[in-house]
This record gives structure tokens, sequence and C-alpha cells, in this order.
């Protein structure tokens, strides 16, 4: 089954706007432009997740492959060099198509070639497979490897260290760079010459890292050269891998495909009840979605927060499992990644950020031990397990609120209206975290609206676990008529008819925000309906946009409506109008429950994710949902090309839709 496919119009410029990614499992993957032309230092065909050294590290750059029939060269592939494409002149990539594997069309003149990209599960391998699919009945193909072996953040520069002498295996060869680094073995399938020809290519350009601002000039070693006879209506296989197998390639990709087509069944399986286009385009976002799913090197079950440049983070993890794990078939992989989670509280609090090993690396956040909360309850309305809820994660969540409660770090704390506050204005402990120059660009401190209605949903929750459990948590029950109460005065703005962004000092931040939906999407909410109805309209009428929420309503003077530029304007950019995909989940949960008919608002709502996938999933990451997009229309995407998040919560809205049920775990 093809998920996605794009044409390409004879003549077209080499496509590299559009991306593709191709996953491993194991936190590697592979990423570059339709066209082969990489834009970014995070394009790479072997980028592998390391044990040693710790981390993603791109050690195949790319394949300069190309076809040769008698004295003509067809490229499948192109370079950037300043003010030089190689090779000039349009593309001859005809198709593209995301399934399994990716497909990529090639023809120049009669002749037509196919080329597959697949990575294995083992974490270190990836396969690239050609075949010559029309006359000249054969010809040869030709293979340049241009080697980077650095950190995937870094970029590689000619040196005296690095070398370049390399060892010939049967039909290919093993090099070995830099001591500490593994070697990488690359071979192919079929008989082929190995000459070669060590050199230097210097001064790769990388338009979207110039744009960014960073560094964008690269010099990539290339060993030699694989030639190789192709002959119509049989394949060629590429190896490139740090440990020499003895399988046969052919047997290797056989058995890949195999796996990969019972998983395909697998979410056939959970897109039951979705026809025609909305069911095609959940089956993307549930192929997308399993990209995040990563075992560390040590064996550590995680999820990778976005491609290609996030590692794993405690919140987006905890935001992005009821829709990768729950709601997709996936449930022991997400149960192990949760229980895994909740190991690492530390004084109530949960990782920010994890290690590229799954490391705890920082506790710098306050929402994560409340998101927990409200994973748990999505864990639940999935499983209706109370006696997993118990055993698993029920200790964790007694000890956060008790230690929430008494105070923890970073000045979190419950004051004597029963809310949460936290922080000061050095610190940003809230998913609008960006900073520039160490100063928060969104100061948050104080009492934030999301972090407290994820605390009164968090008391609610647990009086009703103690209750079931005949183990209460001393003092809850009678907490929480004072937090609503006090939220509904804090925060509740009646000039606006909405809820404020933040308390502190006395005073309330009346700029409209999506923090805000919080309280009316979570299984139990403070407000009463009608307020909840009213913030569900103001949260339309300023915020949505096609592809999401923004971060702050565009009459705000502090508005941005372009996410752009270098590191510090993107920053500056990043909550201050940009629109978040993620948010579509809770903003849609949100709308269903205070719709007066919730059949016409599930079918508004399906009809904006219809719009909104229908050209988004060929447009950047193809087959995937981007990190954030503008503001301002035409709300061009940005960021990461593949979110998480992202991902996840269109995922959950997709059943949300479908389902005729309240929130989870609530009641």
């Amino acid at each position: 089954m093809d998920v996605i496919r794009i044409g390409l119009a004879d003549g077209d410029l080499p496509e590299i706007e559009r991306e593709w990614l191709e996953t491993d499992g194991r936190g590697g993957y592979a990423s570059s432009t339709l066209s082969g032309c990489h834009t970014r230092s995070y394009h790479g065909l072997q980028v592998a997740n390391l044990r040693s050294p710790e981390g993603r590290h791109v050690l195949l750059s790319k394949l300069e492959d190309s076809f040769i029939l008698g004295n003509g060269e067809f490229f499948l592939t192109c370079h950037r060099y300043p003010d030089v494409l190689f090779p000039p002149g349009p593309s001859c990539l005809r198709e593209f198509l995301v399934g399994d594997p990716l497909r990529f069309s090639y023809q120049a003149g009669g002749t037509r070639m196919k080329k597959e990209v697949m990575r294995l599960p083992d974490g270190d391998t990836v396969l690239v497979r050609y075949e010559l699919e029309s006359p000249p009945e054969k010809g040869r193909l030709r293979l340049k490897p241009f080697l980077a072996f650095r950190g995937f953040h870094r970029l590689s520069h000619e040196n005296p260290f690095f070398r370049g002498r390399i060892e010939r295996i049967e039909n290919g060869f093993r090099i070995e760079p830099y001591e500490g680094m593994p070697p990488l073995f690359i071979r192919t399938s079929t008989d082929s010459e190995c000459s070669p020809r060590p050199l230097w290519y210097r001064r790769f350009e990388y338009d979207r890292e110039r744009e960014r601002g960073f560094e964008h000039l690269e010099d990539l070693f290339c060993p030699g050269i694989l030639e190789t006879p192709i002959e119509a209506g049989s394949a060629v296989i590429l190896v490139a891998s740090c440990t020499l197998s003895e399988e046969d390639l052919n047997s290797l990709w056989r058995e890949e495909s195999e796996r990969r087509r019972l998983r395909r069944h697998k979410e056939e399986r959970g897109a039951e009840g979705f026809d025609g286009g909305d069911r095609e385009m959940l089956l993307a976002l549930l192929r997308a979605g399993q990209q995040f799913l990563i075992t560390t090197p040590s064996g550590r079950p995680a999820v990778i927060a976005g491609y290609p440049w996030f590692e794993s983070w405690g919140r987006d993890t905890l935001i992005a499992l009821p829709g990768l794990a729950f709601r997709s078939g996936h449930l022991q992989e997400g149960i192990a990644i949760l229980d895994e989670i909740g190991r690492h509280e530390r004084e109530g609090l949960l990782p920010n950020f994890f290690s590229a090993d799954g490391q705890p690396a920082a506790y710098n956040t306050v929402d994560s031990s409340l998101l927990y909360f409200w994973t748990v309850q999505e864990l639940l309305g999935a499983t209706g397990d109370w006696s997993l809820i118990q055993r698993l994660f029920w200790p964790v969540m007694k000890r956060i609120v008790g230690r929430f409660r008494g105070g923890t770090r970073f000045g979190t704390a419950m004051d004597g209206r029963g809310l949460l506050h936290a922080g000061d204005r050095t610190t940003a402990l809230t998913w609008m975290d960006a900073t520039v120059q160490g100063v928060p660009v969104t100061p948050r401190n104080g009492c934030a609206v999301e972090i407290n209605a994820l605390w009164y949903n968090a008391l609610r929750f647990t009086d009703k676990m103690g209750e079931r459990f005949g183990d209460p948590v001393p003092g809850c029950r009678e907490l929480i008529p004072l937090v609503r109460r006090s939220f509904r005065e804090t925060f509740w703005n009646p000039q606006a008819q909405c809820l404020g962004d933040v308390f502190y000092e006395g005073a309330l931040d009346t700029a409209i925000r999506p923090n805000q939906i919080f309280a009316v999407s979570l299984p139990f909410s403070p407000l009463e309906p009608e307020e909840q109805a009213a913030v569900v309209g103001t949260v339309r009428s300023h915020l949505l946009t096609p592809c999401g929420l923004r971060t702050l309503a565009p009459a705000d003077p502090a508005y941005r409506g372009r996410y752009r530029g270098s590191g510090p304007e993107r920053d500056a950019a990043y909550h201050q109008g940009t629109v978040w995909p993620w948010l579509l989940g809770p903003f849609g949960e949100a709308a269903i429950r205070v719709a007066v008919d919730r059949n016409r608002e599930r079918e508004a709502l399906m009809n904006h994710l219809r719009i909104f996938l229908s050209g988004h999933l060929t447009e950047a990451g193809i087959g995937s949902v981007s990190e954030v997009f503008d503001g301002d229309p035409p709300h061009w995407p940005g960021g990461c090309i593949a979110q998480a998040w992202s991902v996840a919560e269109l995922i959950r809205l997709f059943f949300l839709l479908r389902d005729r049920g309240t929130g989870a775990g609530g009641g």
C-alpha cells in the first residue's frame, strides 16, 4: 500500500523544498530532499543513534548515484555548492511514493529507473535498492559515497585526522575514519568494481542552515567509486552498515518488507471506521507516528520529540503518548515509556529532557508532572484497567501531589488560594519556554492558567483514584472546591469573556493565548459550562487557523506573524503568534465538549483536518506534520519537518471525532 504519491511534471526543477524521512526505531534515520540535494546539516543517508560515542551521528551523508548508458550519465541526486548546482538542469525524478519502502521513480529519455530506501530496525543499517524498469536492457550503476562521520549538530571539514584508507571486502569496502567511531561497511548485492579514489569534496552548501543563520558549508570525503552492472528486470541493493553481515542482501530486503507488511495490516485495522480520503490521511499519520516510538541503544523505550534534530523530551512525550501509542495499537510500548518516565520522578518533578541514550538530563519544567496525570487518564480511557494504574502510576502521582502542595524546586508550590505558582523572571518552566540570551521571551512565572487547570484536573483525578483504591490522599478532597473557586476568581476576564494567561504580583496578564483551552479540554474542568463555551468561542475567533492555534492573538502588540530569520529572531516569534498544530487536539476536544450539536461540530472539525492535511502532507516533511507554522497567512511550515506531538494530537483528534464518548478518565 502506498500512502502518499507525488507526481512531478517533465522538466520540473529539482524538488529541494520537500523532504523525506525514513527511520529505524532506534533514533537513527535517513533524510534529504526529493532531489537528493541536502539543504540541512541534519540530512544524511546513514544517521545512526550510537551508544558510543553517544548520540546521533551522520556517518554516510549521501550517495551520488548515476546510471551510465553508452557515453551518457544520468544522475539521480544532486549537490549544491556556492553558486553552483551539480548536475545542472532539471531533475529526472518523475514520481515519489511514501510507503514501505520509500520509492523514487526516474526517467531520462526512454530509460526508467526505480530507487527504494529502507532502514533496518537494528539501528545501523540502510538499504538502497535500484531496479532498471525499461530498456535499454542493461547499463552500469555508479555509486559515489560521501562520508561525514560527525555528530548531527555539527559539520565536517577536511582535516588531517580523517583516515581515508579503505579495506576491500567482497563487492565493496570497509572504512574506519576516526578512532572511537564505528567502521562503515559498504557493499552491493551484485558483483561490483571498487575503485579507490580518496578525495575531499569541499563546500557543500546547505540552504536551510544558511537561512536559519547557522554554519552552512561542509566538506565531505569520498573514498572511491563502486560500479556494478544492472539489467532490466533485476535489482541491485547497496548496504551501508556499521557491522558486516553475512546475510544475503536480497534476503534482508525481503525480511524487512515482510515485517513492514505485517505492521501495515495492524495500522489498517486501527483505521477501521474511516473511509476514503479520511482513512488515507489517518493511515499516513499512523505511519508517521510509529517513527517517533524508539528503543534507545541501551534498550530504554522513548519518544523522539521531532526529526531531524530533537531528542527525547518529557513534556512532548507525555502529550504525544495517547496519540502515538494508546490510540494507535502500540499500547504496550506506550505503557513502558510512561512507566520509564515515572521512574525518574524526583521531588515531584519529571524530567524535561533526556540524553541521547535516555538518561534524565534536566528537571526544569512544572507542567510535565501535571501532564502525567492527563496521560494516565488517557491510558485508563484506552484500557479501563484500574489495577494497572494502581500498580505502576498511582505511587508516582501521590508523590507529585504531595510535593506540589508542600513545595519543590523553582519555587513551585501551592499558595493560600490553593493555586500553583512557579518560577521567576529568569525561568521558563512551561511549554512556552523560548529564551533569547537567557531571558524568557514569554515570561510566565507566577500562576499560569494551564498549570492550574492541570492542577485542578490532577486533584480531581487523585481524589477519584484514592476513593477507588481505598487509599485517599489526606486533604485532597477538601482542597478541590477551593482551587476551583480560586481559579475562576483569578483567571476569568469578564471584559474579554475568556481566561487570562498568567497571574503575577496581583495582576492578570490578559493576553489572549491558547493555554486557556486546557481549562475546557481536560477531563475535569474548573469552569462553568457557559464559561467553557465562551473560552472556546474566543480561541476560535482569535487563534484558530487552518494549521493549528496561534500562540498569541494578532491584535496584540507583541504578536509576531512570521517564524523566520536567525535563531534569536525565530525564538522571539516561537510563542508570540506562531501556530502550533498539536493544539488542534485540545481545541477539538474542547469544541466538541461545549457544542450544542456535537455531530455537527465533529463534521466541521473533520473538514478542518481534511483541508489542512490534504495540503500539508505533501508540502514539507512528506507524510508527516511540521512543528510550527507562520501565524500570518499563508501559514508556511517551519521548525522540524516531523514533530511527535503534532502527529500524535491529530491522530487523537481523528479518533475523538469518530468516538461518541466524553473525555478519558474523567467523570
